[in-house]
């Protein structure tokens, strides 16, 4: 059996460079199974014709909410309560904003309207629209009114830039398509607000889900999140300091992540060589005493604060103004407590969703948890850094314990960064809903 036989999905096409990708799309869906129609905007219409989607598709496709034929038998109507699923690639951000405001200007809008079947939404824009706190906005309000978003995708665009906010290969959507299918009973009750589809707090299990649909089944858009990366470096005199070991990667790859997700991204960030991620504000930092002034002034109303640094636990008392020659066997310094950045931020009267990282070397879950209670946190992430068999300094993977209070725990199993990020937001995300 084909995995959307007998599923009927109306493909519905926006304007944007995008919609050449709904040709080859529209049949990767037949070839799984779908029954297809289209309908296609005004703008999509000087993008691609509706010949060619009619051609692959093998139904007449539909352009205009007041088609006289049409409508003697009320045909948005009727095309409405024909989909069991209506999907929408591209999705532009003019198409988002009139969707999450209620218009049906049009027939595509006008059928979101009138459906009682889950919309999903595949988005293609610029990476600034795309950023834009409006359309991140937008995309908040359409979440909270169970749609689900497939992407985008980053890379490059055809504007010239890259980026976030291209829309997902056609092989990747129609995969998640599936995934949505087999998630879900699609028996068209899922009014906005309804049950039979889930609130996007409802949908996770990032462990078996494919990358287009977990990275997006529930999203943080429109949250403003701090996150802290990378070591510290505490000078002894002008040539030679104290550090902790960290890459920065697991970091960086938390704030690209949440950027995806449409989060407002403030990055602070200790000295390391890597670019900072598309749509990311970032503070260069490099003492922890930097580092805790940025992030005091960064939280000021943010949402979620993530403590990713590896910020250095004591610093020298008094710093020698000159280098310190060999005159010694030994050499004895003074060290002195550095404030605690989490801790700090934890204890604020109106604190952000405070999420803390914790490397141990043992006992993990013991010292992670005595962390996770200690400073108060809403959420900490411990990994194991002295497994031979699971580097994490400096390496492109990662695994975590997440703990939370009242005995809660996930494990994310080694993956790329880039993916356990992803998972870790999806845990974030679900701990806000039921904050």
């Amino acid at each position: 059996m084909q995995p959307l036989e007998n599923k009927k999905i109306l493909l519905g096409i926006s304007g944007g460079i995008a919609a050449y990708k709904s040709a080859i799309l529209a049949r990767r869906l037949i070839d799984a199974g779908a029954d297809v129609r289209v309908v296609m905007t005004s703008g999509a219409q000087a993008f691609i014709t509706p010949l060619t989607l009619q051609a692959l598709t093998g139904n007449p496709v539909h352009t205009d909410l007041l088609d006289t034929d049409a409508e003697a038998a009320m045909g948005h109507i009727e095309l409405a309560r024909w989909a069991d699923i209506i999907l929408i690639a591209p999705a532009s951000a003019n198409l988002m904003a009139r969707l999450s405001h209620g218009f049906s200007d049009d027939l595509l809008t006008t059928l979101c309207l009138a459906t009682d079947a889950p919309v999903l939404i595949a988005p293609a824009m610029n990476r600034l629209m795309w950023s834009n706190p409006a359309t991140a906005a937008n995309t908040k309000i359409l979440i909270d009114r169970n749609f689900t978003m497939i992407g985008p995708d980053e890379g490059a665009q055809a504007c010239g830039e890259t980026g976030a906010g291209r829309m997902h290969e056609p092989e990747t959507i129609r995969d998640a398509v599936i995934q949505f299918v087999n998630n879900h009973s699609l028996n068209k009750l899922a009014v906005p607000g309804g049950s039979a589809i889930p609130s996007t707090a409802q949908h996770h299990n990032a462990a078996n889900q494919p990358s287009a649909y977990a990275e997006h089944h529930r999203s943080l858009a429109g949250l403003h999140i701090v996150v802290t990366a990378g070591p510290t470096v505490e000078p002894i005199d002008p040539v030679r300091y104290l550090t902790n070991r960290s890459s920065g990667k697991m970091g960086f790859a938390l704030a690209a992540a949440a950027v995806k997700q449409q989060a407002k991204v403030t990055l602070i960030a200790g000295p390391v060589s890597l670019p900072t991620p598309s749509g990311v504000a970032r503070i260069d930092v490099d003492t922890a005493k930097s580092m805790h002034k940025a992030a005091l002034s960064a939280v000021h109303g943010a949402d979620v604060f993530i403590s990713v640094a590896a910020v250095a636990d004591y610093r020298v008392e008094s710093v020698a103004e000159e280098k310190i020659k060999k005159s010694k066997d030994d050499l004895t310094l003074t060290l002195v407590r550095n404030p605690d950045i989490l801790a700090s931020i934890a204890a604020m009267p109106e604190k952000p969703f405070c999420v803390g990282f914790a490397a141990e070397t043992e006992h993990v879950k013991k010292h992670a948890t005595g962390k996770l209670i200690k400073k108060k946190l809403d959420l900490i992430a411990a990994n194991h850094v002295a497994q031979p068999d699971n580097p994490v300094f400096g390496s492109d993977s990662n695994s975590l314990d997440v703990y939370w209070p009242g005995d809660g725990h996930q494990h994310i199993a080694s993956a790329p960064k880039k993916q356990v990020a992803a998972e870790l937001l999806d845990i974030i995300a679900e701990r806000l809903a039921t904050r």
